[in-house]
Formats: C-alpha cells, sequence, structure tokens
C-alpha cells in the first residue's frame, strides 16, 4: 500500500499568487521609493581592511573618524576579536580623489596609533562610473542566467515547462532584492553571487518535480496535468524536505556564528533556499497547469 500523500498543491496556487504578487508588487515599489543600499562595488567609493597590532574598541575608532572628518559610511569588526581587524567603507562624491580619501585615512590612524601599531591589509577603490557598470553588469549576469535556463528547460523537457521556471526564478530574485530593500543590508558583488547560487539550487529543485511530471505523464497519458503535477509534487517531496532542510541548515550556521563578513551572503542564500522550495512547489509547477490550459490549448 503507497504510503504517499495526496495533497492538492495546485488547489493551492491562488492563494501562493496572491501572497507572491503583494510581495513583488512591495519589491518594485520599495525600489522606487527606498532603494538599495549599494555596497563600494556599486556605487563607488574607498574600502580599508586594517589590523590593529592590540585591541580597539569600534566606537572610539568610529568617534574618531567622526571628529577628523572622515567620510566613513560603515565601520565593522571582521573575524575574532582577539584578531584586531577592521573593515571601513567610506562614501565618497562624484568628484572627490579617492587617493586623497585613501591616504587620509592611512594619515588619521597613523595620528593616533603610531604607524608601528596597525597594519593595512587591503585597499579597494572604485570609482562612481566603474560602480554604475560593475552595477549594470551584475543584474545583465542575473538576466543571462535566466535565459540560459528557459533555454535549457524548453529543450530539455517541453517548452510548456519554461515559464514556470522563469518566473519562480524572478520571483525568487525580486523578493531576496526586496529582503535587502526592507532591512538596507548593503547590496554588493557578494550578494550578486549569492543570487546566481539561488537561481541554480532553485532550478535544480524544479527540474527534479519536472522529471517526475514527464514519468507520470509517459505511463499515465490520459491523467489530467492537474493530477500529475500534485502527484509528482507528492512523490518528490521527502527528497524536497530533506535536500533543503540540510541546505538550510547549514547557512543558518553561517548566517548566525560565520562572521559579519558573509552574513549578508547567507542572509541571502537562507531566504533563497526556503523561497526555491515554495516558488518551485507553488509558482513554477503550477504555472505549467495555467500555461497548458490558456496558452497551448489557445494555439
Amino acid at each position: 500500500m503507497s504510503t504517499t500523500r495526496n495533497v492538492d498543491y495546485v488547489g493551492m496556487f491562488r492563494i501562493a499568487g496572491i501572497l507572491s504578487a503583494i510581495l513583488v508588487i512591495g519589491t518594485i515599489t520599495g525600489l522606487f521609493t527606498k532603494g538599495l543600499n549599494y555596497g563600494v562595488d556599486f556605487r563607488g567609493g574607498v574600502e580599508v581592511q586594517v589590523k590593529f597590532a592590540e585591541k580597539v574598541e569600534l566606537g572610539s575608532l568610529r568617534e574618531f573618524f567622526r571628529e577628523k572628518n572622515v567620510p566613513l559610511s560603515q565601520l565593522q569588526s571582521i573575524g575574532d576579536e582577539s584578531q584586531n581587524e577592521f573593515l571601513l567603507k567610506l562614501e565618497t562624491g562624484d568628484k572627490v580623489d579617492l587617493n586623497a580619501v585613501s591616504n587620509q585615512v592611512e594619515a588619521v590612524l597613523t595620528e593616533k596609533y603610531g604607524a608601528a601599531k596597525f597594519e593595512i591589509l587591503k585597499n579597494d577603490i572604485v570609482g562612481p562610473k566603474a560602480g554604475a557598470e560593475l552595477r549594470t553588469s551584475a543584474f545583465k549576469a542575473i538576466m543571462w542566467a535566466i535565459l540560459a535556463i528557459m533555454i535549457y528547460l524548453a529543450l530539455r523537457f517541453d517548452y510548456k515547462f519554461a515559464p514556470g521556471a522563469i518566473a519562480a526564478l524572478l520571483h525568487d530574485v525580486v523578493i531576496i532584492i526586496g529582503a535587502f530593500i526592507l532591512t538596507q543590508k548593503e547590496f554588493s558583488l557578494q550578494i550578486v553571487a549569492a543570487l546566481l547560487a539561488i537561481i541554480g539550487y532553485s532550478v535544480n529543485d524544479t527540474v527534479v518535480i519536472y522529471d517526475r511530471v514527464r514519468e507520470i505523464e509517459n505511463a499515465n497519458p490520459s491523467m489530467p496535468t492537474i493530477q500529475v503535477i500534485n502527484r509528482a509534487i507528492n512523490e518528490t517531496m521527502s527528497r524536497t524536505i530533506i535536500t533543503s532542510m540540510t541546505v538550510l541548515g547549514v547557512s543558518l550556521v553561517m548566517l548566525f556564528w560565520g562572521g559579519s563578513v558573509i552574513h549578508d551572503f547567507f542572509f541571502a542564500m537562507t531566504i533563497g533556499i526556503v523561497l526555491g522550495v515554495y516558488s518551485t512547489i507553488f509558482i513554477a509547477v503550477p504555472m505549467t497547469v495555467f500555461f497548458e490550459k490558456f496558452v497551448t490549448k489557445k494555439a
């Protein structure tokens, strides 16, 4: 006797669609009203990583930079406290000499602590024009990845499966961007890397269910599409839960105990893992029913 559950996931599509529409509209609204908090990579500026020979208080260091009129936008401790390492991010205007700002940081630190008491480990300078170009290239990379996946799915399975997968991927990317708008966490190149990783993870989960859908269709040609999809999701649900919980567990560990440098990356990954499962079940696969019912039959 089969122990596979018979949950009507397709029947939940309308509720899930309304919830997703609210989140997507909220993200688009926030993008135009509040906007993303772009990192130095995308907006231009100076990023300095410095290591001190002795323990330095974060608050006193921030206050000292403020007294010296250093355009500090973010200051954070990285690694263990015993390492005494800090990451300084400085926001500058279009006509500011970035090299002069970088030299100012070093001069201020030398004045307070002495040249022998600290070491500059990293000094990244990105001009505003280069930052804008990186921003454009990053979003192009995401769009190209989604387009390549759409072509792959159309060739690997059937063209009716591609729209649902693409809608799910766009859904995940947009809502993660919305989370960064809401929290005003820094949106940098490492977040773009997280989005690309999430796209790959999400489509992998979708492909597993699509493959089961095709197997059931071939074995039962007369079975209605809705029944095929519900059966496919139910039969792969245990695999989806085990895989997702394993990946989510690792992501949560890194999010809470991995340190501030990778915190935002795993913040995006954690949201993306949850969304990947949700969008696969409630958006990608059920949209196949919609596409077949209203588009394919009309054609």
